[in-house]
């Protein structure tokens, strides 16, 4: 018989720690059911999601452009399509001549192609590797095997024939993949003007929502004008930066006798918006273009290091000039959101992940539970 010391008891001290794991297991499983669900319904509604996001973020950038119409009272829907119709006129007028630029580039592939073939051959012979030679005598007993079959009486040998190129599939896929982009476009720069058309309309609604009491909407009003401030700010600097670099990069390759220099600005001008990742892609590829062009390491390692420098400007001094006053984005979370966002949507998703991500920090800087996400994606 037990004494009552010598009964087992559960003190509080013991059960509390045991409950406060279970609590933050159970926490933590909701957090990652509920993550993975967000990314499986991101990658879902793409068709959606990604023309909704784009046509916020342009009339975002376009929305300074309607405060001289908002001064002579003229009416939001008119200024809109005035806004809207000058942006399609100006893609639809810089469109034609870089056409032309882009055909001619890509006339110019299978030159490169066959040019950089004939240095090849002309090389010196090296000497196989190990992996090479194991592959020569792996293919040697292979073939040795198979003439063994063909001579096996009663064996009739199979020969494999591959199914020819079918240019009629490849233009059809390609035409509805382009049928599928001139619909997301279209339905952006509509979205565009509706955005534009009905200007402070949802400001209002979600500052009516926040409500009853007077302090809550004070507080969301704030809010909302430093996230426009923030975003609207950002996006300016981004175009700002990228009329730059583009500019700079089609004057510079036109004074160095670069071809298509106007093609080479509107990819530098864009890859611009990709941290990292653009400026990497137009040094290599412009450094290949002038090396086709040019036939020497000389004048590509000028082309390339011409559009370095352009990208080091943009990104180490006039950027940061800009966005002083912004809130700032630390280089490891700008990389990972690129990740991120170019594995979801594509080359889409790189030009979009920085101002999302904008968004993002802007957001969890004013909610104080989510201040520890926007700590991580801060400096």
């Amino acid at each position: 018989m037990l004494d009552s010391h010598d009964t087992p008891e559960t003190s509080p001290s013991s059960s509390g720690p045991a409950l406060l794991d279970a609590f933050n297991a159970r926490n933590a499983s909701l957090i990652i059911l509920a993550t993975l669900a967000g990314v499986f319904f991101i990658d879902w509604a793409q068709a959606i999601l990604l023309p909704l996001i784009v046509a916020v973020f342009l009339s975002y950038a376009l929305d300074p452009l309607l405060f001289p119409f908002d001064k002579f009272k003229v009416p939001r829907p008119i200024s809109a399509a005035i806004i809207v119709s000058l942006v399609i006129a100006l893609m639809l007028s810089a469109s034609i001549p870089l056409q032309r630029e882009a055909v001619a580039m890509l006339d110019k592939i299978p030159i490169a192609v066959s040019k950089f073939k004939q240095t090849s051959a002309q090389a010196p012979a090296k000497e196989a590797s190990i992996i090479e030679k194991a592959q020569k005598a792996a293919k040697e007993i292979e073939d040795s095997t198979s003439d063994k079959k063909k001579r096996t009486p009663g064996i009739t040998p199979v020969r494999i024939v591959e199914k020819p190129f079918n240019v009629q599939a490849f233009i059809m896929g390609g035409a509805s993949a382009a049928l599928v982009m001139v619909s997301q476009v279209f339905s952006s720069l509509l979205l565009v003007y509706f955005l534009l058309a009905v200007g402070k309309l949802y400001r209002r609604k979600v500052i009516r929502i926040s409500g009853p009491s007077f302090e809550r909407m004070r507080k969301a009003t704030h809010i909302m004008d430093d996230f426009h401030h923030q975003v609207r700010r950002f996006l300016f600097v981004m175009l700002l930066s990228s009329v730059f670099v583009g500019v700079f990069t089609w004057l510079t390759f036109w004074l160095l006798e670069v071809e298509q220099p106007g093609l080479w600005g509107l990819m530098a001008g864009i890859a611009s918006g990709i941290p990292y990742v653009g400026p990497v892609l137009i040094f290599i590829g412009s450094g290949i273009a002038a090396f086709v062009q040019f036939g020497t390491f000389d004048m590509a390692l000028l082309v390339a290091g011409a559009s370095l420098v352009v990208t080091s400007i943009q990104g180490n001094l006039l950027t940061p000039w800009l966005t002083s006053h912004l809130s700032s984005l630390n280089p490891v979370a700008i990389f990972v959101g690129l990740l991120f966002w170019g594995w979801i949507w594509g080359p889409i998703g790189l030009v979009i992940a920085t101002p999302i991500l904008m968004v993002i920090k802007s957001l969890c800087d004013h909610v104080e539970n989510l201040r520890p996400l926007g700590e991580l994606l801060g400096k």
